[in-house]
């Protein structure tokens, strides 16, 4: 059975997953990519990178993913829907290399990027329910990936929505942002929870979803 997945999100040991204030010229805000410089320097990323835990688990991010959904931040910085031309960070060759589903309160026509590998932009106004459904449907039974950022992650781990989350914890305290655990308290309890410490410092947290507990 298909499954709901989010991969590679990095927080600070105080929770966030982004720093502020967010901008065309500072995507993370304040946090710059310090975040992410664990997962620059692997393989999956670069191939002069290293192998070892943290590339290994990096690379499960891309395997099996049929179709992603992500956020309006996660698109563009503040205001990007007042741009017709804007077409995301990622030039035109966007990595999904699949039907992407942009969670957005002012939807736009779909945005079908002609390069090789063929990532087609869909923006929905939608609740995350309907949002996974569509995307499953687009996904030709394979797994749906929760792109980020971290609010749209936290409304669908809310909603009992997400089958397996890989978060890797970085040694930093971030202070201000956009936190993930806000109104999750006693998200552990619906989980099985993997810790596996790296040699680069980072933590990488595995949480799948315990089965449901069977009806009498």
């Amino acid at each position: 059975m298909p499954l709901t997945r989010v991969h590679n999100l990095s927080i600070s040991l105080d929770g966030f997953a982004t720093g502020e204030p967010q901008s065309a010229e500072a995507p993370f805000g304040h946090a710059g990519e310090r975040l992410h410089e664990w997962m620059f320097a692997t393989r999956f990323w670069d191939a002069a990178g290293s192998a070892g835990v943290d590339d290994a688990l990096a690379q499960r991010h891309s395997q099996g993913i049929g179709a992603e959904i992500m956020g309006a931040n996660k698109f563009g910085p503040p205001g990007w829907q007042d741009d017709p031309e804007w077409k995301g960070w990622w030039g035109p060759n966007p990595p999904f290399h699949s039907p992407t589903f942009v969670l957005t309160r002012r939807p736009r026509p779909s945005l079908e990027m002609e390069m090789e590998g063929g990532t087609t932009f869909h923006f929905l106004d939608a609740p995350p329910a309907e949002a996974l459904a569509a995307a499953f449907e687009a996904a030709d039974g394979q797994d749906v990936r929760i792109g980020g950022g971290a609010t749209v992650v936290r409304d669908f781990v809310a909603a009992g929505l997400v089958d397996l989350m890989h978060l890797v914890q970085v040694p930093i305290v971030l202070g201000r942002g956009v936190r993930l655990w806000d109104g999750l308290e006693g998200t552990e309890n619906d989980y099985d929870i993997e810790s596996v410490s790296s040699p680069s410092g980072v933590t990488h947290l595995t949480f799948t979803r315990k089965p449901a507990a069977v009806q009498p």
